[in-house]
């Protein structure tokens, strides 16, 4: 994966020359995507125009509407897009006093997926805004001056564009951590991980794989994974079929998924709009591959009657249990498992270290993790550097599910810690390095090499100082209710009318006992030689599931001896080996 950056300049001169003082920061972003969509398509339709104009003055009105599309898409030379107007940006730019209605037409001109896109960029507000203060033409203009062209910028190139222009607009909007896209080095290590033993199964003739993102934001999960396996697992010869899907909420996101499929011939059709918890648009679908970054920690309140009346359902996405209402991280890992191919899915997903351990037993969370660990679909989960997200510095991690493991991963989870970061000043290693600039809250990067790292150790199955491998039945753990008896006044234990010892729900309390240990067995050993009488309540013991990652990779490091402290605090006062100490310095100073 190149790391080299395409040119973005003209964000910053369009926004000095024309948007100053009349938008705000935080509007940028929303006023140039549109726009550059539209000189995107303009460009890549300059030598076809004249091809599809002929057509449509040939056919308009000669043939039905549904009939003259697939003509003018064949003008087009395959695209999927085109524009019947007389008008370009270029000739747009000779409409110095009718630009409000030439433009109105140009846009017209365009068929109904390109207007479908730009209603989701209220590009309509936009304009009007603009008009308002005059400055449509200039902004028109303006874009004239960017080349936009496949030649300049390739759709890779392209999708960093719109990247860039989505973190300015959040850095300047002051998103929140759980209102976000992916880094491409996160992306290029959950699809390197996942693909990192399918190539054999892929490379079967006539292969048809599907790959899906329920929080698609601007589809660069799912088309980075697909790109992978095109371009990269398979160079030369037969390549397999990919299929992209994805469904996103967000309109403005949504629009960027869409242009960004239509401009390079994907899968336009299977990029959907909506609330994936509620309004699943894709209810009867399963997929081979699945990658997701869903909001950390956000709310699903307004959700909650739907997705609480689903999670009655045995056949529903949501049974296995509900989180807390302030983070559905877990209701779309659910989703995602709801969705995964029963002959062999495979699933990458982003989360904050929440759903690791939040929610105590018999909680929803707990429950959701006992689901997960107890149908085996648990293969992997990687602890990310902090700093690696454009607008949160929170540390991450990547959960790889798997509901047909290879033998020698079968119950069992492999945890990989890859949170070190490099420090050539000490000769730290680590899997990310420092950036040499900071790109808001990102100031560490995924290198190749790194990512060479990580699939390494998760694809050799070893314990090492970074791995860790544990049975499945090890995150759990009995959650035992531990009661003592009532003291009397007259130091005797209080009993009921059967002669059973009455608790003293004061001196209640809870042991958490390891799922593989027999809780009788640990309690006589661990609990009765010290508190004594104590007694487990049996009817209320729950099980529960946590996975404590720091827990498994803490190195204890003895604390220094107080007399190196010492001496290293009487060197620094009074000096050591011919060297000044601070007193001589202050001594000196008031000479």
């Amino acid at each position: 994966m190149s790391t080299q950056r395409p040119d973005i300049s003209f964000i910053f001169n369009i926004t000095d020359k024309v948007l100053w003082n009349v938008f705000k920061k935080n509007e940028i972003g929303d006023v140039l995507l549109p726009f550059v969509v539209l000189r995107r398509l303009d460009c890549i339709l300059k030598d076809k125009n004249e091809n599809i104009r002929t057509a449509y003055e040939n056919f308009k009105g000669k043939v039905a509407d549904d009939k003259l599309a697939p003509i003018l898409k064949k003008a087009a030379g395959g695209l999927n897009f085109y524009n019947t107007s007389r008008h370009t940006f270029d000739s747009l730019k000779e409409s110095t006093k009718t630009i409000d209605i030439d433009f109105h037409n140009y846009l017209n001109g365009f068929n109904a997926i390109v207007i479908e896109i730009l209603e989701n960029f209220q590009f309509e507000k936009i304009i009007a805004r603009l008009q308002k203060n005059k400055l449509l033409y200039e902004m028109v203009k303006a874009m004239c001056d960017v080349d936009l062209s496949l030649d300049k910028y390739d759709n890779q190139n392209m999708g960093y564009v719109f990247e860039e222009l989505i973190r300015i607009s959040n850095e300047q909007s002051n998103e929140t951590a759980g209102e976000h896209f992916t880094p491409r080095d996160v992306i290029e290590l959950m699809y390197k991980v996942v693909f990192s033993t399918e190539k054999e199964e892929l490379s079967q003739p006539g292969i048809i794989r599907t790959i899906y993102d329920p929080t698609l934001g601007t589809g660069g999960m799912v088309n980075l994974a697909k790109n992978y396996i095109v371009d990269e697992l398979f160079v030369t010869g037969p390549k397999p079929t990919i299929f992209t899907y994805g469904q996103e909420i967000n309109e403005q996101s949504y629009a960027i998924a869409k242009a960004e499929a239509l401009i390079s011939g994907g899968d336009v059709d299977n990029i959907k709009h909506g609330n994936t918890l509620t309004n699943d648009r894709f209810p009867d679908k399963k997929f081979h591959y699945q990658f997701a970054n869903p909001p950390y920690g956000v709310t699903w309140a307004k959700d909650y009657d739907f997705v609480a009346n689903e999670s009655t359902n045995p056949a529903g996405r949501f049974y296995a249990g509900l989180p807390a209402k302030s983070d559905g991280q877990l209701l779309f890992l659910q989703h995602m498992i709801s969705k995964m191919e029963t002959s062999g899915g495979k699933i990458a997903v982003v989360t904050n270290g929440s759903p690791l351990f939040s929610g105590n037993a018999g909680g929803g969370e707990s429950d959701i993790r006992k689901f997960i660990l107890e149908s085996d679909l648990l293969d992997c989960i990687i602890s990310l550097p902090k700093d690696m997200f454009y607008n949160t510095g929170i540390g991450t991690y990547i959960w790889f599910l798997d509901n047909n493991k290879p033998v020698h991963r079968r119950g069992k989870v492999q945890l990989i810690n890859a949170s070190d970061v490099e420090d050539k000043r000490t000769g730290k290693t680590g899997f990310a390095t420092p950036n040499k600039r900071s790109l808001g809250n990102k100031r560490n990067e995924i290198l190749e090499h790194h990512i060479d790292a990580v699939v390494d150790i998760y694809t050799h199955f070893e314990e090492n100082e970074y791995s860790k491998i544990f049975d499945n039945e090890f995150f759990g753990y009995y959650s035992v209710p531990v009661e003592r008896p009532t003291l009397e006044k007259n130091g005797e234990f209080k009993k009921d009318k059967k002669g059973e010892l009455v608790a003293d729900s004061k001196k209640r309390s809870t042991e958490r006992i390891p799922l593989s240990d027999d809780i009788r067995t640990y309690f006589t050993e661990n609990i009765l030689p010290h508190v004594d009488h104590a007694w487990p309540d049996a009817n209320k013991i729950k099980i529960g599931y946590e996975i404590n990652f720091s827990k498994y990779f803490y190195n204890y490091v003895p604390l220094r001896a107080s007399t190196d402290i010492k001496e290293e605090i009487l060197n620094l006062e009074f000096g050591t080996n011919g060297e000044k100490g601070i007193s001589d310095l202050i001594k000196e100073l008031f000479a």
